[in-house]
């Protein structure tokens, strides 16, 4: 162990010591350095970043914990068993996510969105943005260690194209699932807009109706002489009617008005 350890480019241990280094493929005389980040999807999208050293004769994984690199048994084979496994779980994980956008879009489609749509999309959006931004740099650095070794002989070619294409694939699918949840979010603010519409077309029907019996009321609460019925003892009873036809007059106005606009716009 102190052997290779040695050769290692102190620089290079520092990329190997760090838990959210890029993916990254540095060939050097010596020996190959491979970092591979992944997302781990639990509760939140966590990015943790796996280390090997591989040399002519065989492999290492970099131990944060030792601060140390661990022998493994075989040269390629080595790192694929330790990066198979994460990108399963991330695959499994994943199809959370595929989930919940389409939930969220049958709900929206059915008019049954929840009150914190918001706050459940910004969630979505962050967390599959992440992955998406992650899986992006890992697909490519899992592209060049395989054009780089395919050459030789004993490297496991279907192995690591493998690996390659689970992370493509789960790249696509995050490029998708972002796709689908901004034309969810163009849909939310279109129906929110429309309700929002029609709230005001009401308000202002409304107003449109009262403001006739509000300038009726005002003039009649005029503290000057002469108004109408003043002088009369059926005055307020006159009133009464006075704003009930005015009611009538201008509910059936703007209800042909509405039926006219219909109409029109079928």
């Amino acid at each position: 162990m102190d052997g290779i350890s040695v050769k290692i480019n102190p620089l290079h241990l520092e990329d190997l010591r760090n838990e959210h280094h890029p993916s990254l493929f540095d060939v050097n005389p010596d020996y190959d350095m491979l970092i591979v980040r992944l997302p781990v999807i639990g509760e939140d999208v966590q990015i943790v970043s796996t280390g090997f050293i591989l040399t002519p004769t065989g492999s290492y994984r970099f131990d944060r914990e030792r601060n140390d690199l661990i022998a493994l048994e075989s040269r390629f084979e080595g790192p694929h068993r330790i990066i198979d496994p994460l990108i399963d779980r991330l695959l499994k994980g994943f199809n959370g996510y595929l989930e919940r956008v389409a939930d969220m879009e049958e709900r929206l489609y059915t008019d049954r969105a929840e009150t914190n749509f918001m706050t459940q999309w910004l969630g979505l959006k962050r967390d599959i943005l992440r992955v998406e931004r992650v899986l992006a740099r890992t697909t490519t650095v899992l592209a060049e260690v395989t054009e780089h070794y395919e050459p030789l002989e004993r490297f496991p070619v279907d192995h690591y194209a493998d690996l390659q294409e689970h992370t493509d694939r789960l790249l696509r699918s995050a490029l998708h699932q972002l796709s689908k949840l901004d034309y969810i979010y163009n849909f939310h603010n279109a129906r929110t807009n429309e309700k929002m519409n029609r709230l005001i077309y009401l308000l202002t029907v409304i107003s449109a109706i009262f403001l006739p019996l509000n300038l009726v009321v005002g003039f009649f609460g005029m503290n000057t002489g002469g108004l109408p019925f003043a002088d009369t003892p059926s005055g307020t009873v006159n009133a009464v009617i006075l704003m009930a036809s005015l009611l009538l007059v201008t509910s059936v106005g703007l209800l042909l008005w509405h039926r006219r606009r219909v109409t029109q716009h079928h």
